[in-house]
């Protein structure tokens, strides 16, 4: 049982201070860490030495004519360098504006000139090329800093990350007082950030938030969760510019003295490894990728996949006589999962823990405490099986303006299908259509430079409407149903979450994504996208011919098909396959009012490039539902 005391590092402050005061209690300790080189072995840098760099870049940004108040920006993938970069702005008083290196030169020239960056980091040359490609539009971008030691380019706006910090060194040796005046002078009420919504309609709006709520958020976390010590590892490799990661990952982990590892979804089954990570934020993508890859790996022996079906079966017997009557699940650190419920049934248990689920625990680095999932909701059926197999999963929910957490399960109590009941210090209620209205001191203060949207996203009292249709469940606990644009009202009146449809395809082998049609339209229809590895894979075992001249491959965040011919598609053993997957799920799991009637299958993945998806891996309807206007119109004639 934890105890006040055990949350000793719990304190609001502004960013420049939180940094200020990790230097201060943790210098010695190792803030960072990352590969070397794409190599094996691990590089690390202390919070002194971060605090020392950060020192120095932002007094290189002062040196640069950066004042208090305006905005730089940061377009990178998680990396080590994005956050001294973000530290180094706000240091220097400054306003970070968060870009997703994948956005396409449209929206990044909206992002910065609504914005009004003055100067921009960037990861490397490849970035840099896209930015110079629009810079000419960008008027008020003053300079490009490439976030590595060394930079050629012909371009004076550009400059590398060492020469920034010479800069920096320069002004400390004749004013060495100049960077601590100017992160002293930032209040807690001041703008910290504008972080771009998705935009799954419309462009993007910057969210602003002040030090204050990222600092309310990151406490209001901390004091929900199990206790960070010493040992802590948060493995990080979900976008940073998103606040998820950011502020539920960076945040709390500073805030404790916890040390970060970064990664990328690619090499996150290598890095678990070499990181030993204790624990990491992810989205239900995620989970069910690694249950799937878990069960495909088993089906490919009889002998394997007995057993693995046998234990997951052990497992779930076990979790489900752990559930109360109500459902919750007691899964405190240290409880035994065994307690009380029969001989037989702990020595099954036990053997499957040894043969299989130890093993699992061991491919996440063999320290896992906990891990968190957001941004869509998990199966219920899939968060049971991983605690079956001692891997604990907090379901939560937030949003971006909420910087995150408005709803959290518990360690000791987990209601698989729920996002939890309300994180202390934030309020709650639902209107009377079903949204989910929240208010307290995490919620952003407004849209940037757009007052209207910021008048029509709160009540008159203040309550943040977060587009989100829920159901109140016991004790407080609240069930996603899906987004209030999201609920597609048939012509016959009838009420369809399309979220519903989709989670029910999403531990599927063979169908990688469902997107529901049917808002004014007299039944439901669907594009379906194929699990295309999955069949490509199927038909060499099968001898099956197809066009693989067609086949298209991308590398991040993992190799994986994401295109193929019509000849593919056209397969009729993929359609049988694909219509036996939709009408067990219709027969199933649906209602009759629910059930997809007809369908289009794709032969291209919906992807973040073609801005059909969102980075945290959301379907952009707005925008699917014009690029495949035809294939559905095609579906209702």
């Amino acid at each position: 049982m934890s105890s006040a005391n055990d949350y000793w590092y719990l304190e609001q402050a502004t960013c420049p201070e939180l940094l200020n005061k990790c230097v201060t209690r943790f210098g010695h300790k190792i803030l960072q860490m990352w590969r070397k080189d794409n190599s094996t072995e691990i590089a690390t840098a202390s919070y002194a030495e971060v605090g020392r760099i950060v020192k120095e870049m932002s007094s290189g940004l002062i040196e640069l004519g950066f004042e208090k108040g305006e905005r730089a920006a940061i377009m990178s993938h998680t990396c080590y360098q994005w956050m001294r970069a973000d530290y180094s702005i706000l240091c220097a008083g400054g306003i970070t504006v968060c870009i997703y290196p994948t956005l396409s030169e449209k929206e990044l020239t909206f992002i910065l000139n609504d914005s009004g960056t003055k100067i921009l980091y960037v990861q490397d040359e490849q970035i840099l090329e896209k930015v110079l490609s629009v810079e000419k539009d960008i008027p008020a971008l003053e300079k490009i800093i490439v976030m590595q030691d060394t930079c050629q380019s012909s371009n004076t706006k550009v400059m590398d990350l060492m020469s920034l910090r010479s800069l920096g060194v320069g002004l400390l040796s004749r004013d060495r007082f100049i960077f601590e005046k100017r992160w002293r002078s930032v209040e807690i009420t001041d703008r910290m950030t504008i972080v771009y919504t998705s935009g799954t309609t419309g462009m993007p709006k910057g969210v602003v938030h002040t030090h204050l709520s990222f600092s309310t958020a990151c406490c209001r976390d901390m004091r929900i969760l199990p206790p960070y010590g010493d040992g802590d590892v948060l493995l990080s490799f979900l976008p940073l510019a998103h606040t998820y990661e950011r502020q539920c990952g960076h945040g709390t982990a500073m805030m404790s003295g916890s040390a970060i590892a970064y990664s990328s979804p690619k090499t996150i089954v290598e890095d678990l490894q070499i990181f030993k990570p204790t624990l990491f934020m992810s989205v239900p993508r995620i989970y069910e990728r690694v249950f799937m890859a878990m069960r495909e790996q088993a089906s490919k022996s009889p002998v394997k996949k007995f057993i693995f079906e046998r234990a997951l079966k052990t497992g779930l017997e076990i979790i489900n006589r752990r559930s109360d009557e109500h459902g919750f699940i007691d899964m405190s650190e240290g409880i035994n999962l065994t307690a009380g419920i029969g001989r037989w049934l702990a020595f099954k248990f036990r053997l499957y823990d040894k043969i299989l689920f130890s093993k699992v625990r061991a491919l996440l680095g063999g320290r896992y405490r906990f891990a968190f999932s957001a941004a869509g909701s998990l199966p219920p059926d899939l968060c049971k099986t991983f605690m079956a197999m001692g891997v604990r999963i907090f379901e939560g929910y937030g949003a971006t303006e909420t910087f995150n957490t408005v709803n959290l399960n518990r360690s000791h109590k987990i209601l698989p299908g729920s996002v939890g009941p309300l994180s202390n210090n934030v309020e709650g209620r639902i209107a009377d259509d079903g949204e989910w209205l929240v208010r307290g001191d995490n919620i952003f203060t407004e849209y940037w430079n757009n007052p209207e949207a910021t008048r029509e996203a709160f009540t008159e009292d203040g309550f943040y409407k977060t587009g989100d249709i829920v159901e109140m469940m016991q004790d407080g606990f609240i069930k996603i149903v899906d987004r209030k644009k999201g609920l597609m009202v048939l012509d016959t009146g009838k009420n369809v979450p399309a979220n519903k449809i989709e989670s029910r395809f999403s531990l599927s082998k063979w169908i990688d994504l469902v997107v529901p049609i049917g808002s004014e339209r007299k039944y439901v229809t669907a594009l379906v996208v194929p699990n295309f590895d999955a069949f490509i894979e199927y038909f060499n075992q099968n001898g099956a011919q197809f066009d693989q001249s067609q086949l298209v491959y991308v590398e991040e965040p993992a190799r994986m098909c994401v295109k193929v011919g019509e000849d593919f598609v056209e397969n009729e053993n993929l359609k049988e396959i694909i219509d036996r997957e939709i009408q067990t799920i219709n027969r199933q799991e649906l209602e009759e009012y629910e059930s997809i009637k007809r369908y289009k299958i794709l032969s291209r993945k919906l992807t973040e490039a073609n801005g059909e998806m969102t980075p945290t891996l959301k379907v952009k309807r707005n925008v699917v539902l014009d690029h495949f206007k035809d294939e559905i119109d095609s579906l209702y004639e």
